[in-house]
This record gives C-alpha cells, sequence and structure tokens, in this order.
C-alpha cells in the first residue's frame, strides 16, 4: 500500500512537472503582438493606407522565414482616423489592452505628438515612418523617416543653387508645416534667398483658387510646399486648371511621394520636384525585389514611396533588434536598436546610437509621365540626422495647441 502511494505521488509530482515545462514551452511560443496606428480614413488615409500595407508586408516576410525568436508576428491594427486624439486613444488601447510589444504607425507631426505622452507615460515604443520637422528625439520612438536636416534643408539648398531663389511657402496648418517653413525662412535669409510668400490651409482643405492668384501675383521661381493629406489633390488640380505648369512655376513638395502622385495623377504633376530619402525608381540591389513584392502582393497598380519603405524596414530593424537582445523586453531591445544597421531597398541605413534618428542619403527627384521620379541629385554619402539643427533649433518654440514661433 505503502509504495502504491508513493508511486501515485510520483506520478503526480511527474504530470504536474510536465505540464508546467510544458506550459513554459507554449508561452515561450506565444505569438507577438506588434501594433499598427495609421489614418485608414479621414484626409490622410490618401498617404497612411500604403504605409500599414508596407509594415504588413514585412511582417508577413519575416513570418515565412520563422518569425522572431520562432514566434510568429501578429499585427494588431488601429484607425486613427486622420483625427489626433483618437491616436491617442488607440495607441492607449494597443499598449494597454492589447499588451503589444511594439508600433508602427502615425504621418503627421501632429498624430506623433499626440501619442509621444502615451509611449513616454507608459514606457512603449513607436517606430514613426516619416519625414519630419525635427526638434524632438524621445528614447520612445524610433524615427525611420528624415530630419529636417536629412530632407527640408538640402532640398532648399538644391533649389538655391539650381537658380531658385525667390520661394513662396505653402502648407497645411499644424506643426510640420509651421516649423519646416521657419527652417526654411531662416535658410533663405542665412544663404541668400528670398521669401515671397507664405500661405497655410487647413488639413483637407480644396479650395485653392485664392492662394493660386496669390502664387501668380507674387512671381516666386519655386513653390516650396509641404500640404499634407488629400489636399494636394485639389491644390495640383487647380494649379493646372489655371494654366500654370512645372515650366512656369515648379513646386518643391516635401509630403509628396509616388503614392500620392497615383491619387493625384501624374499629369497633374509632370516636372513638379520632391525631396526624399528613397524614390521606387531607385537601382539597388534590394529594392527592384522590394518593389516586385510589394506589387505581387498588393497589385500592380500600387507603387512604393518612402514612407512606406522606411516603415517596411522599420520593422525588420526592430526584429533584428528583438533577435539580438534574445527578448521582447523594451530595454534589451532598445539597446540593441543602438547604431544597427539593415541593407534596405534604400540601401543601408542606421539608427543613430544617440538619438534614435537614421541615417540616409538625400535625393531630389522631377516627376515624369509615368508617375516616378527621375532622380536629379543623390547626396554622395549617408547624412547623419540632426534632429536640432543650429540654423533654428535654439530659437524655436513649441507648445500644444499654440502656434509655432520664432523666441524674440
Amino acid at each position: 500500500m505503502k509504495k502504491k502511494i508513493l508511486s501515485l505521488m510520483f506520478l503526480v509530482v511527474f504530470a504536474v512537472s510536465f505540464v508546467s515545462i510544458q506550459s513554459g514551452f507554449a508561452k515561450d511560443k506565444e505569438p507577438i503582438k506588434v501594433g499598427i496606428l495609421h489614418s485608414l480614413s479621414g484626409t490622410m488615409s490618401i498617404s497612411e493606407v500604403s504605409v500599414k500595407d508596407g509594415e504588413l508586408l514585412a511582417i508577413e516576410e519575416i513570418n515565412a522565414n520563422g518569425g522572431v525568436l520562432g514566434r510568429k508576428i501578429v499585427p494588431v491594427i488601429e484607425d486613427g482616423a486622420s483625427d489626433w486624439p483618437t491616436f491617442a486613444e488607440k495607441a492607449k488601447k494597443l499598449i494597454l489592452k492589447d499588451k503589444v510589444d511594439v508600433v508602427f504607425g502615425c504621418w503627421t507631426s501632429a498624430s506623433r505628438k499626440a501619442v509621444l505622452p502615451v509611449f513616454e507615460k507608459y514606457d512603449h515604443l513607436l517606430f514613426y515612418p516619416v519625414q519630419y520637422e525635427g526638434l524632438e528625439a524621445s528614447k520612445n520612438i524610433i524615427y525611420t523617416g528624415a530630419t529636417a536636416n536629412q530632407q527640408i534643408m538640402p532640398g532648399v539648398e538644391w533649389l538655391l543653387k539650381n537658380g531658385y531663389k525667390k520661394m513662396y511657402l505653402l502648407g497645411s496648418d499644424y506643426v510640420f508645416p509651421r516649423t519646416a517653413n521657419l527652417i526654411v525662412k531662416a535658410q533663405l535669409k542665412a544663404e541668400g534667398g528670398i521669401l515671397v510668400g507664405e500661405e497655410y490651409t487647413p488639413l483637407g482643405h480644396t479650395e485653392y483658387s485664392t492662394i493660386i492668384n496669390k502664387i501668380k501675383a507674387a512671381k516666386p521661381d519655386v513653390v516650396f510646399s509641404s500640404l499634407n493629406g488629400d489636399s494636394n489633390v485639389a491644390f495640383f488640380k487647380q494649379l493646372r486648371a489655371a494654366g500654370i505648369t512645372a515650366e512656369q512655376i515648379p513646386t518643391m513638395s516635401v509630403s509628396i511621394a509616388e503614392d500620392e502622385i497615383r491619387g493625384i495623377g501624374a499629369e497633374n504633376l509632370i516636372g513638379h520636384f520632391a525631396v526624399w530619402n528613397y524614390f521606387m525608381s531607385m537601382d539597388t540591389p534590394n529594392n527592384k525585389p522590394f518593389v516586385k513584392r510589394y506589387k505581387k502582393r498588393f497589385g500592380q497598380d500600387r507603387v512604393t514611396d518612402d514612407p512606406i519603405e522606411a516603415n517596411y524596414f522599420g520593422v525588420y530593424l526592430w526584429a533584428k533588434a528583438v533577435e539580438q537582445a534574445g527578448t521582447t523586453e523594451l530595454d534589451a531591445v532598445r539597446e540593441s536598436l543602438k547604431g544597427l544597421t539593415f541593407d534596405a531597398p534604400e540601401g543601408l541605413v542606421m539608427i543613430d546610437p544617440t538619438n534614435n534618428h537614421t541615417w540616409k542619403v538625400v535625393q531630389v527627384g522631377k516627376v515624369n509621365a509615368e508617375g516616378q521620379f527621375d532622380i536629379l541629385y543623390t547626396s554622395d554619402k549617408w547624412v547623419k540626422p540632426d534632429p536640432y539643427p543650429p540654423l533654428v533649433s535654439n530659437k524655436v518654440v513649441i507648445e500644444p495647441g499654440k502656434v509655432v514661433e520664432i523666441k524674440k
């Protein structure tokens, strides 16, 4: 009897131990949840839906190759709906309710500014894929898009060197365009350019006839545009209808890429300029296969562009950092990301170990009839990200809900 009791006890202990081991193994192999947070509706959906698709493509590719740490990545997708309080609300949901390990998302600086306090409060991590005004560096954001010294400032420098000295500034009325134009105005003053006009319109604005008349009257060499969202459709169609061609007054855009051209119509943009770090027409070893895979997954009529590519490689950088850290634990991943490189479609990129921004090349392109960019200029080396350019960083004040202004 005693032997039977001992045998039963052994079996119970063995069974409990086996279940515990199995449970631990199952937990270790549970999927890794990641957040996707973009405007899938509203004025910014023209740009952000395709960025979401680029992130999903990277996730699908990584999963097809075994996932991360042997675990499948599962995206949890939320719609910021082109509304900044909604972005903050959805970010909080992803972190607290869905318990994602990382979030990939946002487009506008207004949406990023809205979610930043959430990520800092809960010490979470956002990969942000879009060029922006700079004047920010948070341990809770990895900036895979360009800062001002990697897009805005080189774009202005290229224009001035090519004889486009008189500039008319046109932007959407929120933090990025207003701060970008403070940088542009300081640069014009320092480098001999001339400001001939400056206008802002609300996101989603569609009536540009009055502003176009002002542009005609000002006779600029170029319009420097930081319009965002579907306002670009209205502006460029109305510009063309007014008889203003790129040969007469070209526009240099910092928020129009191949995907926006698809929505606006190439016929309305032929000859206009844009400055980015990636173009779909780039001839790099990784770009053509990337474009082919994106089109195969989402449709042959689809195009790639800079923000799409920026968080496509952002997903890969995060996955690489997790693999190197051996865990999804934030502090370990954050440390692993410092100085991390990845051979992206645009070429080799690196996360700066001091400010969480990305080293990139700079390119200027000209829209052709196919809706692609003929590349006119490429920097001869990586440009180190500097979110606080000395030209303006000690003078700019940004307060939530208030107009950006220069300190007196």
